[in-house]
C-alpha cells in the first residue's frame, strides 16, 4: 500500500494537548494492571445479584482526579457486558480489548480536574485463574458467591484502576432476592452496614468503607450466614458472618476476633479502620484465606494462627499498602511475623525458636524460602511464594534482634502511623529502621532481604 505525498507535515502535538492515559502503571510483575492519567477517589457500586442464575447487574460511579490532560482513559475490566458509559453526565464512547475498557469523553479532561465516570454493565461474572494456578474473581459457592481480588480478581466484577497504588473509598449497595421460602440471602461487603431495606421479594444492603482501600481487598459475599454483631473492649464494632456448615468448627472465632484485634492494636498501633470482623464461608476447595478489608474472608473455619495472620494484614497490607507488587513481603512477612509474636505472647514457642526452625528447615512452612530474595519475585506466578512469607518474617526478626525490642516495636507503630491509609515501599521501611535505631542496618537487609542465598550462620 502506498500513500500520496503532501506538501506539509502534521503539526507536532503541543505539551498541553490532551493525550490518552496509559494502559497500565508499569508494575514489573503485573504490567497491565492499573492505568495512568488519573487517581480514583471513590467507587460507588450498585449491584444486583441472583445466586440461582449467577447473574450480576451493576453500575459503577467512579469519582477520580486527572493527573494529566486526558483525551481518553482506561479502566481494568474483565468480562461482563458494558451497556453504556458516561463521563460527567454526558455519553462517552467505549471500547473493549481483552481486560481494558477505554472511555473517550466528548470533552477532554483537564489536568487537576475531578470527573465522574459511570459504567452500566451486566452478565455472568467470571472466575480468573492466577499465574500460580489459584482462582480469584467472582467465585460461586454452594449457596451464593464471593468476590476475591488478589492480585487482579476485582476487575471481574467492577471496572476500576486495579493496582494497589491507587486506593479509594467505597460505597457498595447490593440487592439480592429472597429464596422460595421467603428467606433473604445475606449480602456482606467491606466496611459498615449503613442501611438494610426489605423490598418484598428482595433485600438491599448498603455498605460503606470510609477509609481508602486497594481494589484487591474489595469483597462482596452472598449466601446464608449466622450473623453476630458485637464490640471489642475498646468499643470497636465487630461484624461476624459464619456459614452454618462451619458454625461448630468456628465457635471460637467470635471470641478470637476481638482478642486478636486488641492484642494487635497494642503491638502495632491503633486499629486503622472503623470496624472489624470476619467472614467464615464454606468453600473448602478454595484453599486460601484473604485479608479483605475490615472482614477477612476464610474459606472454612480458620485456626488461631490463620486468624492472627489475616487480622494483622489490616495494619500491614490494608492500611499500609505496598506501592508495587514486588513489595508484597511488607504485607506477608509482617503478617507471618505476627503469628510468631502471637505464639510467643501466648506462652508458646518464642519468635527466636520459630526463626531457627525456618532457618534449619524443620518448620513445615520453610520449604522453598531460599528460592529468591523476598523483594525480587521472578514473575507474577511467584508473588505469593515462600520467600515472600517465611523469609519476610525472618527479616522482621533480624531487624528486631539488631535494634532491640523497644526500638523494634516503636518502628512498627511509627510505620503504621506514618503511612496509615497510604502506600509505602521497602526503601521507606529501611530508612525508618535506620532513623529510629540510629544504626547502619545495611548488612542486615543485604544478608536477609536482598540476598537470594541462605546465610551461612545466624
Amino acid at each position: 500500500m502506498s500513500t500520496a505525498c503532501t506538501s506539509s507535515s502534521p503539526h507536532p502535538a503541543r505539551a498541553s494537548d490532551p493525550k490518552p492515559g496509559a494502559a497500565g502503571v508499569g508494575d514489573r510483575l503485573f504490567p497491565s494492571l492499573g492505568n495512568g492519567g488519573y487517581k480514583v477517589a471513590h467507587y460507588d457500586l450498585t449491584l444486583g445479584y441472583v445466586p440461582e442464575t449467577n447473574h450480576l447487574k451493576g453500575t459503577a460511579v467512579i469519582t477520580a482526579h486527572a493527573t494529566e490532560d486526558l483525551s481518553r482513559f482506561n479502566l481494568d475490566f474483565a468480562g461482563l457486558k458494558v451497556r453504556n458509559a458516561t463521563v460527567n453526565g454526558t455519553g462517552a464512547r467505549f471500547a473493549r480489548k481483552k481486560n481494558e475498557l477505554t472511555l473517550t469523553p466528548t470533552k477532554a479532561i483537564k489536568d487537576g480536574e475531578t470527573f465522574k465516570a459511570t459504567i452500566a454493565y451486566d452478565g455472568t461474572p467470571r472466575m480468573i485463574e492466577d499465574a500460580d494456578g489459584a482462582v480469584e474473581g467472582w467465585i460461586e459457592t454452594d449457596d451464593g458467591s464471593t468476590a476475591l481480588g488478589q492480585p487482579a480478581g476485582s476487575m471481574a466484577w467492577y471496572p476500576g484502576n486495579h493496582h494497589p497504588s491507587d486506593k479509594a473509598t467505597y460505597d457498595m449497595t447490593v440487592t439480592v432476592p429472597k429464596d422460595e421460602d421467603g428467606d433473604p440471602y445475606d449480602a456482606i461487603a467491606n466496611g459498615m452496614l449503613l442501611k438494610e431495606e426489605d423490598k418484598g421479594d428482595r433485600v438491599t444492603r448498603h455498605w460503606r468503607n470510609t477509609e481508602p482501600m486497594a481494589s484487591y481487598l474489595a469483597n462482596v459475599t452472598v449466601g446464608y450466614f449466622e450473623i453476630t454483631k458485637n464490640r471489642t473492649d475498646d468499643g470497636l464494632p465487630i461484624y461476624l458472618a459464619v456459614d452454618p456448615d462451619e458454625a461448630e468448627a468456628a465457635e471460637d472465632v467470635g471470641d478470637l476476633v476481638p482478642q486478636v484485634t486488641d492484642w494487635a492494636s497494642k503491638r502495632f498501633g491503633p486499629y486503622p479502620f472503623s470496624s472489624t470482623g470476619a467472614i467464615v464461608d464454606h468453600l473448602p476447595d478454595l484453599d486460601y484465606a484473604l485479608e479483605t478489608q475490615t472482614k477477612p474472608y476464610f474459606d472454612s473455619a480458620p485456626d488461631e494462627k490463620l486468624l492472627v495472620h489475616e487480622l494483622a494484614h489490616q495494619w500491614f497490607g490494608n492500611s499500609v499498602t505496598p506501592r508495587a507488587w514486588k513489595d508484597m513481603w511488607l504485607n506477608e512477612g509482617f503478617a507471618n511475623y505476627a503469628e510468631w509474636l502471637w505464639e510467643e505472647d501466648q506462652g508458646g514457642k518464642t519468635a527466636q525458636e520459630t526463626f531457627e526452625s525456618f532457618y534449619d528447615g524443620t518448620h513445615p512452612e520453610s520449604d522453598g524460602i531460599w528460592a529468591f530474595a523476598p523483594t525480587d519475585p521472578p514473575s507474577a506466578a511467584h508473588v505469593s511464594d515462600p520467600p515472600v512469607y517465611g523469609r519476610g518474617a525472618m527479616v522482621a526478626h533480624k531487624v528486631r534482634e539488631a535494634v532491640g525490642d523497644k526500638t523494634f516495636f516503636d518502628i512498627l507503630r511509627t510505620w503504621t502511623k506514618q503511612h496509615r491509609h497510604k502506600n509505602a515501599d521497602t526503601q521507606q521501611f529501611i530508612m525508618l529502621c535506620e532513623q529510629k535505631s540510629g544504626k547502619d542496618l545495611s548488612q542486615v537487609f543485604d544478608t536477609w532481604l536482598f540476598n537470594k542465598k541462605k546465610p551461612t550462620g545466624i
